[in-house]
């Protein structure tokens, strides 16, 4: 199976998205290293009894990754969404 292209829309918008996710997930209570946000998974999955590892997790199932992405992913949206009602508010 080819690897997702996880690329954001707007390229310039990675550093900041990054920073999001370090932010996010610190309000969470996990200890975020902010050069690499994207470490926080292996924190997550051993938290919720997942065996990922650096490298290669294809043995992983849907609902495996699931339990990993969604609370980092969820977050964020919260955050975003959060972020657009109080802008909303001040117009």
């Amino acid at each position: 199976m080819a690897r997702r292209n996880r690329r954001p829309l707007v390229p310039e918008a990675r550093e900041a998205l990054n920073q999001l996710k370090a932010d996010v997930m610190k309000k969470q209570g996990y200890d975020v290293n902010p050069n690499q946000p994207d470490d926080v998974k292996y924190e997550v999955s051993k938290e919720v009894d997942v065996p990922l590892h650096r490298g290669y997790n294809g043995a992983l199932t849907s609902k495996e990754a699931g339990k990993v992405g969604g609370p980092i992913g969820g977050n964020m949206v919260k955050e975003m969404i959060r972020m657009a009602q109080e802008s909303m508010k001040k117009k």
